[in-house]
Order: C-alpha cells, then sequence, then structure tokens
C-alpha cells in the first residue's frame, strides 16, 4: 500500500487518478486549489483531501500534513494543469505567466517540496503529469507546448539525478480524451477553443482509461507513459521519419489556420 498525492484531483484526470490509486489499496490525498471539489471526490472514495494552490506555499503545508498523518509519502503526483491555445503573436504576456506558473512552476514546486522527503526516506515516485503536446508542438498551441515540453525537460533530468537514491522518475503524455480542460483554457483565437471542444467530443479514450494506464506504468516503474496508441506511433514517427511528420503538420496547419484568421 502506498501514500499517495495528487494534485488538481478535484475533477477529470486527477479524480480519476485518485480513484484509480484508492481502487488498489492506496492511501490517496485528494487535492485541488478547489478544495470543495477535493472534498466531493474524497468522500467518494473514502480519502483525505486538502485544498491546495499548485503556485503557492499551500505546498509546504501538503508536505507537513503528510509527514504528521502518515509518516511521509510514496507517490507525488503532478497532475494539476491547465489549456492554452492562440496563435504566438496574439497570446498576452499574461497568459504567458498564467500558464507557466500552473503547468511549470507548480511541477517544480511539487518536486523541490518532495524530493528532500524522497532521499530521506531512500525512496519514492515522482509522476509528471506532461502532454502529446510536449513532443509533437503543433502550430497555434504554442504557450501549451512550451509548458508541457517544460515538464518532460524536467523529469528527463530528475530521471537521473534522482535514481541514486532510489527515487522513480514517470512523466506521462497523453492525448486528446474526454476531460474538463476547456472549462479553464484561454484563448485569443476562438477557433482554436472551437478545435478544443471538438477534439475533446470526439475523444473515445475517457479519463479513467488515462487514469489505468498511468497506474500501470507507476507500477511498472517506466519512465516515459503514452496512453494512446497513435500518440506512441507519432513519437515513434517523429524519432524515424521526421520529414513525414512535418509534412502532416504542414498539412495540418494548412487545414486549420484559414479559421483562425477570421
Amino acid at each position: 500500500m502506498s501514500r499517495v498525492l495528487v494534485t488538481g484531483a478535484g475533477s477529470g484526470l486527477g479524480a480519476a487518478l485518485a480513484r484509480g490509486f484508492a481502487a488498489r489499496g492506496d492511501q490517496v490525498l485528494v487535492t485541488d486549489v478547489d478544495g470543495d471539489a477535493a472534498k466531493a471526490v474524497a468522500d467518494g472514495i473514502v480519502a483525505e483531501h486538502r485544498a491546495l494552490d499548485v503556485t503557492t506555499d499551500d505546498w509546504a503545508a501538503a508536505r507537513e500534513w503528510c509527514a504528521e498523518h502518515w509518516g511521509g509519502l510514496d507517490v507525488l503526483v503532478n497532475n494539476a494543469g491547465v489549456g492554452s491555445g492562440g496563435r504566438m503573436e496574439r497570446i498576452p504576456l499574461a497568459d504567458w505567466d498564467w500558464i507557466w506558473d500552473i503547468n511549470v512552476r507548480g511541477v517544480v514546486r511539487g518536486c523541490a517540496e518532495f524530493i528532500p522527503v524522497f532521499k530521506e526516506a531512500g525512496a519514492g515516485h515522482l509522476v509528471n503529469i506532461a502532454s502529446l503536446a510536449a513532443i509533437m508542438n503543433l502550430p497555434g498551441m504554442a504557450s501549451y507546448n512550451v509548458t508541457k515540453a517544460g515538464v518532460l525537460a524536467l523529469s528527463e533530468t530528475l530521471r537521473h539525478e534522482l535514481r541514486p537514491y532510489g527515487i522513480t522518475t514517470t512523466v506521462v503524455c497523453p492525448g486528446f480524451f474526454q476531460t474538463n480542460l476547456n472549462d479553464r483554457l484561454r484563448t485569443p483565437d476562438p477557433a482554436a477553443l472551437r478545435l478544443s471542444r471538438k477534439l475533446m467530443a470526439s475523444a473515445t479514450v475517457t479519463a479513467d482509461d488515462v487514469a489505468a494506464r498511468v497506474i500501470a506504468g507507476v507500477a511498472a516503474r517506466r519512465f516515459l507513459v503514452h496512453t494512446h496508441r497513435d500518440g506512441r506511433r507519432a513519437h515513434r514517427l517523429k524519432r524515424l521519419l521526421p520529414g513525414v511528420v512535418d509534412r502532416q503538420v504542414a498539412k495540418y496547419w494548412a487545414r486549420i489556420r484559414p479559421a483562425m484568421e477570421k
């Protein structure tokens, strides 16, 4: 049985992860910037809950709670994140600050807070939720792509840096699946929001599907977890035949660019 803290667990993938870890018998601390949402999820799975804004010093209080009530932590899941899109020249710098603070600095804060706990214990597992956007870097998604690529780069660094201390790192790169990411999506381009909503609506993979694959990857101590078969294929194709991917991306952008320019 592991002691697991999940951020952004009041809804979407975070809630599905909390349910999945609880179902396998783990102790789960459900955290979210919305404390009431965290409580609702926790009540449904008989877990603990806390309000946690990943951009603040709430992290220190969460670490102290884990030390006091659990005597430590085994798995930290940095799941909290937000979405954004639009053409580069139209994205306000305030939106860059907003998404960077949550998607990158939020993960950095969590890792920095709990790595000393894991080092002291001689064990621990960091799970950072990135995105297939970290690898494919599609146009019209600059700010989101950059933040998720940052999470991937951080995870690759920590994989090697922390291994000598008995600490495992996993990074997750899901494609589109049914979630509520659009609820807080910021974009100056209405067409980008319409496209994101269309992709979400057409997705056949659910948050529970993704959570199950993440938890299986954690159990297997895998570093990179692709939750979608087409994501694995796209990553492999980009490595082996980058020219083919470049042509596909160019065709994709030629198809959606006119709508963004209206």
